[in-house]
Order: C-alpha cells, then sequence, then structure tokens
C-alpha cells in the first residue's frame, strides 16, 4: 500500500516510479517508503476526481445515502485507533495520548459530517418569496465540485479530516495531498475508502512534495476549490494560482495568538492553561498561544512556577509512558526552532527556562520546553510565528495596553484571555480581533464550532455547518406562471 497513490479506486505506482523515505522523528531513522507523485499522476487524479463528479453516483447520492457510507468510515476508523494513533506516532513525533485524541476525532468528525449530511436533506432546497406573485423562486445547495485538499504535518490524519469528510458529506470529489513529511495515515483514507464502499474517484491520495504535487493541483483547470492548511507563503501561492482559473479557496494559515492574563485568576489554572496553549503538540500548532501578556502584579510569581513545572515534563520518544513533550517533526523544523531560539537569546528578552536540545534522548529530533519573558514586542521572537515549544511572555499594566499589545499582529487566528471577572472576559473576547476565541482556556477544538482566523490567519472556515457549507454551491432557480408577458409581443 505505502509504494503507491489511491487513485480512481485503485492502488498504482507513479508514473516516475520514485519512491521518498519517511523518517521517525523519534529517533530520525526511515522507518517506510512511500510513492513519490509527479504533475502527470495529479493530472490522472484529477480527471478521476472530475468523472466521478460529473458521471459518477457519489454526487447524486441523496444527502442520507453520502452520511450512510461517512458514518461507515468512521466506524472503520474506530476499530483501528490503536493502530493509527502509533503511526501518527512514528510519522508526527507527538505523544502516544496526543495521538490516540487526534484519531478519536478523526472518527467523530466523520460522524458529525454524517449527521450534517443526513439532517441537511430537508433543507437542500429553500423557498424565498419574491415580490411577484407572477414568480415563485427557490434557493437550492449542491456539491461545488471537485476539490484539492492540501494538509499540514502537524495533525496529519485530523487535518485531512476537516477537509476530506465535509467534502464528501456535500458531494464533492476530492483528492488529498498530505504533507510529504507525514503521509501515512493519509494513505489510510485509501483502506477505508474502499472497505466503506465510497466510488472510485471521489477520492484519491496522493504522496509526494509540494512543487510536484501540490502546486500542479492548485493550477489544475479542473479543480474547482482548494482547500489549504499551512504556511502564509504557500497560502499566498496557491491563491495566486487560484485566481488564474477564478477557484474557490479557503485557507487556513499561520498564528501568532496571545493569552492574557488578569492578576485575579488562579495561578495554578494559568500556568497550566498556558502550557497546554504552548506545549501541547510540542507548540506545533497554529493557533498555539505564543505571546502571553501577564498583569504585571502576577508576572513574577507566574513564570517561576511556569519553570517548576516546565522542569517536570517529560521529554521524549511519543510512545514511551508519561511522556508529555515528544519530537519535533523533522530535521528541519528542529533547526528553525533553534535558530528561531538564538534570535531571542541575542535580543533583550530574558530566557528564563529551556533553550537547547536535551542530553536525552540522545536520537531524534527534541527541544526544551522553553520561556522567554520581557520580550522586545518588535523582536522576532514576539512576531513570528516559530512553530514550537518556545512561549513569549511580556507584562502588562492595563486592560486596554493588554488588548492594544494582542491585537498588534498581522495574524488573527486564535486568542485567550483569563480572568475570574466574566463580564471583562467577555469585553475582552469581543475586542480581540481573532477568528477563535478562548475564555479561562487555550485550545479546546470542537467540530461543531466554526474554525478559522481573520487578517493573514486565512479566509473562509473549517468545521460545523460552516465547514460542511464551504463545499457547497447556491443555486437560484426561478418560475413564471403568470400569464403572456407581452414585452414585444402585444396582444
Amino acid at each position: 500500500m505505502t509504494a503507491r497513490l489511491f487513485i480512481d479506486g485503485q492502488w498504482v505506482a507513479p508514473a516516475s516510479g520514485e519512491t521518498f523515505e519517511v523518517i521517525d522523528p523519534g529517533n530520525g531513522k526511515p522507518f517506510a517508503e512511500v510513492a513519490r507523485a509527479g504533475a502527470a499522476d495529479v493530472d490522472l487524479a484529477v480527471k478521476a476526481a472530475r468523472k466521478a463528479f460529473d458521471e459518477g453516483p457519489w454526487p447524486r447520492l441523496s444527502f442520507a445515502e453520502r452520511g450512510a457510507v461517512l458514518r461507515k468510515m468512521a466506524a472503520l476508523i474506530n476499530e483501528r485507533i490503536d493502530e493509527l494513533a502509533e503511526l501518527e506516532v512514528r510519522d508526527n513525533g507527538k505523544p502516544l495520548p496526543e495521538a490516540r485524541w487526534d484519531i478519536e476525532d478523526v472518527a467523530g468528525c466523520f460522524e458529525y459530517y454524517a449527521d450534517t449530511a443526513e439532517g441537511f436533506a430537508s433543507e437542500q432546497s429553500q423557498p424565498v418569496t419574491v415580490g411577484d406573485d407572477n414568480f415563485s423562486s427557490r434557493v437550492r445547495k449542491e456539491p461545488l465540485g471537485v476539490v484539492g485538499a492540501i494538509v499540514p504535518w502537524n495533525f496529519p490524519m485530523l487535518m485531512a479530516a476537516w477537509k476530506v469528510a465535509p467534502a464528501l458529506a456535500a458531494g464533492c470529489t476530492v483528492v488529498l495531498k498530505p504533507s510529504e513529511v507525514t503521509p501515512m495515515t493519509a494513505l489510510v483514507y485509501g483502506e477505508i475508502a474502499e472497505a466503506a464502499g465510497l466510488p472510485a474517484g471521489a477520492l484519491n491520495i496522493l504522496t509526494g512534495f509540494g512543487p510536484e504535487v501540490g502546486a500542479p493541483l492548485s493550477e489544475h483547470p479542473l479543480v474547482d476549490k482548494v482547500a489549504f492548511t499551512g504556511s502564509v507563503p504557500t497560502g499566498s501561492k496557491i491563491m495566486q494560482a487560484a485566481a488564474q482559473d477564478v477557484k474557490t479557496i479557503s485557507l487556513e494559515l499561520g498564528g501568532k495568538s496571545p493569552f492574557i492574563v488578569f492578576a485575579d485568576s488562579d495561578l495554578e489554572a494559568a500556568v497550566e492553561w498556558i502550557m497546554f496553549g504552548i506545549f501541547w503538540n510540542q507548540g506545533e500548532v497554529c493557533s498555539a498561544t505564543s505571546r502571553v501578556l501577564v498583569e504585571r502584579d502576577m508576572y513574577e510569581p507566574l513564570l517561576a512556577r511556569l519553570s517548576e513545572e516546565c522542569a517536570k515534563l517529560k521529554i521524549g520518544y511519543g510512545m514511551d509512558e508519561d511522556v508529555l513533550l515528544g519530537a519535533i517533526v523533522n530535521e528541519a523544523q528542529h533547526r528553525k526552532i533553534l535558530d528561531a531560539i538564538e534570535k531571542g537569546k541575542a535580543s533583550d528578552a530574558r530566557l528564563v527556562y529551556g533553550g537547547k536540545v536535551p542530553e536525552y534522548p540522545s536520537e531524534g529530533y527534541y527541544i526544551e520546553p522553553t520561556i522567554f519573558a520581557d520580550v522586545p514586542t518588535d523582536s522576532f521572537i514576539w512576531k513570528e510565528e516559530i512553530f514550537g515549544p518556545v512561549v513569549c511572555i511580556n507584562p502588562f499594566d492595563s486592560e486596554e495596553e493588554a488588548l492594544r499589545e494582542a491585537n498588534d499582529s498581522e495574524f488573527g487566528l486564535g486568542a485567550a484571555v483569563m480572568s475570574k471577572d466574566l463580564e471583562r472576559c467577555d469585553r475582552v473576547a469581543e475586542g480581540l480581533r481573532a477568528g477563535i476565541v478562548w475564555i479561562n482556556c487555550s485550545q479546546p477544538t470542537f467540530i461543531e464550532v466554526p474554525w478559522g482566523g481573520y487578517k493573514r490567519s486565512g479566509i473562509g472556515r473549517e468545521l460545523g455547518r460552516w465547514g460542511f457549507e464551504a463545499y457547497l454551491e447556491t443555486k437560484q432557480i426561478t418560475s413564471y406562471h403568470g400569464g403572456p408577458w407581452g414585452w414585444y409581443i402585444k396582444g
């Protein structure tokens, strides 16, 4: 399976015959070999998806029938949670409990969109009253078409589910391109699709590199929508490519999310949620609350307590017991994070904890949890997304100052606020320029509510009904019921 591509319901070799190795970041060693797709394979996959959409049964099934297939896919994923979680650990480096939670969420995502599809049948066509009794109108929702889904390496199977499940529920056909860094669980979707009875061509899976697969997929004239999660520079290129054919796009890009902590907060709760907001998944999270603003009276006590807890974090291979901070996904990202830490050290920021590679494990790509304080707000580490276990913390003296500093970013994906004063929390939440705001917590994510950002953090929303409707087109159908129109032909 792993040295093949999934195109038109078949496992096929890439046109070039080439493969590439997949590295386990926990030990830095290859553990699998997968097919290296290219532009010719993209063309085959897109044409298969196009034919499946234009001529195949999938878009023509009822919403209830599609929902039944998605529910079967969810059940098949549930049966393989342990296997898939272990595969995700080897592919990505995250601790096993986190990986298991991810795969449970994958199954939950397919179940949710099965429910959504089944419940949407009565809403597909809705009458609309117009201002002339001679006419009746209705608005109909229809599947958008062929979707190119390009997903990142930080939550490999889950980020694919966020796109594949709602797109299939809507009746679209999909070409899925996982990250070349973490392709393994995406390929399992091919096995799941086969077992669930998904028609050929409805889901196609291409493993390969961005310039060789992602770019031609984004540019392909038979693709109707590109759904992308990843970096701002790549998102910008996808926008440019999509503009040539005026494709629909949705983009979930970077973040540098703020977390405002007021002095009346419980210290232990603040430390817990700050850690969850930046050290979950090794900080390789677009919405990670990596800029923390703490009211001055709590500032030094919080730094001391946070340092104490960071010292207790067990760093190690994701399959080892009690590990809370796993491996960075690959050598390139490891080096990028270490370079950012060096820039922090070279600035006037105060290194409070961490900032280096731990002595153990001796193999693989690991970094200590890192805390910077008193960070210049024009510095690299305060402004730029690091995508690693590095948190920057600054004091503030007033609500107005905290809100101003929090919003002073080109990003606007997530934000958090903590206080026992819930009215203040609501006020600050409404003032934060971000698509997702957490009160007295950081990072909880639910399938039922929209996910996406303001500013350079992206375009559109995933999850919930918003994520489903992003894969539907809206059609107006108007009928005339009157007598002769008589505009040109009189009498």
